[in-house]
């Protein structure tokens, strides 16, 4: 396993800005507390008041009782209605608050058979292979303009770890005056393992492959927080929805790591490296290994675990010194002080400029 150095390190990740960029680590302080309150709930017999705190118009909860009654059809055993295409795309798992984890996810639409008006959108989890009562379920609405293609939404839920059911519906507006023709809707089933944060295990939450991260004046209202689930205190995550990159691009990844011991200081003492393999006569081989990042008492003298300060890393990688072809990125996180390490990797694609 070569460690990239020196010269060797700016042959590959160049000089100047771009290597300063391939050394960028997240160490900004952020009010970071997601927990139920950022979630705007909403069961089939209450309906949660939205954006500027005006209720929903009796044709919006006409809409909302529709889109929920076809879950609760196809719960009882009717088929699941079809009718466009509903894929799911990711999930995001991080700590939450309350013994939960914060769970955002992302659902692309087929929107080319729909006339347009605001998509009702409803999702419901439930734990797994019990009769337990629903875990979560809410509800929105996303515009779709007549003609357009697709729509990727992301929502979100706070549960305690565990596996559950999670589905989603999403229905056309019923059309106005009589008609014979139903509504057009499509219902789609995932299951997810939702990690447990809480257990004092070094871990990290998901790794988001963003394309950039925002500031935020404040943090969002919970009544657009359920729109813009990757909204999190004072920053907002863009994430990056594929993985193939050209050349002249940078993949940029964030996530946070959980648990790590402290010393008397309440300092951590944690090193994340990231190294990258990529295809090679049938296996793998190591094309590049950053150095290490040390988060301990010297790089991080401001972090406050006391305040709620969470140990934050990522990397913004140049790709213009990667070969075109596929590639997996390991990225290991060791607590020093614990004496545990694990890994995380990202799969991705390099193309051509």
């Amino acid at each position: 396993m070569t460690c990239f150095g020196g010269d060797a390190y700016d042959a590959l990740f160049g000089m100047g800005a771009s290597r300063q960029r391939a050394d960028f680590t997240l160490n900004r302080r952020m009010a970071f507390a997601l927990s139920a309150a950022v979630v705007v709930s909403a069961s089939a017999g209450v309906l949660a008041q939205k954006k500027d705190d005006k209720k929903l118009s009796d044709a919006e909860k006409r809409e909302v009782q529709s889109v929920v009654k076809i879950v609760d059809d196809v719960v009882a055993g009717q088929p699941a209605p079809d009718d466009f295409e509903v894929e799911w795309v990711r999930e995001d798992f991080l700590k939450a608050e309350d013994q939960k984890a914060y769970v955002a996810f992302t659902v692309t639409i087929d929107t080319s058979k729909i006339t347009g008006g605001n998509l009702s959108l409803f999702w419901r989890v439930t734990k797994t292979g019990t009769a337990a009562p629903v875990a979560h379920q809410d509800v929105s609405f996303a515009p779709v303009s007549a003609g357009s293609a697709s729509l990727r939404v992301s929502r979100s839920f706070t549960v305690p770890a565990g596996t559950y059911d999670v589905v989603v519906a999403a229905k056309e507006p019923s059309p106005s005056g009589k008609t014979t023709t139903p509504p057009k809707a499509s219902l789609l089933r995932r299951t997810l393992t939702v990690p447990d944060f809480w257990n004092g295990e070094l871990s990290t939450s998901s790794v988001i492959v963003v394309q950039r991260i925002d500031s935020l004046p404040a943090p969002l209202p919970s009544d657009q927080q359920v729109d813009r689930p990757y909204a999190m205190g004072t920053m907002e995550l863009v994430p990056g929805w594929d993985t193939r990159f050209p050349k002249k691009s940078e993949l940029e990844t964030f996530f946070l790591i959980y648990n790590p011991r402290t010393d008397d200081a309440t300092k951590p003492n944690v090193t994340v490296e990231y190294t990258f393999y990529t295809s090679a006569g049938g296996g793998t081989k190591v094309f590049a290994k950053t150095r290490p990042v040390a988060l301990n008492a010297q790089t991080l003298q401001r972090f406050d675990v006391a305040a709620g300060d969470q140990l934050q890393a990522g990397r913004i990688i140049p790709l213009a010194s990667f070969p075109e072809g596929d590639y997996r990125l390991e990225i290991m996180i060791t607590d020093k002080i614990a004496n545990k390490s694990l890994t995380r990797d990202v799969n991705f694609t390099v193309t051509a400029p």
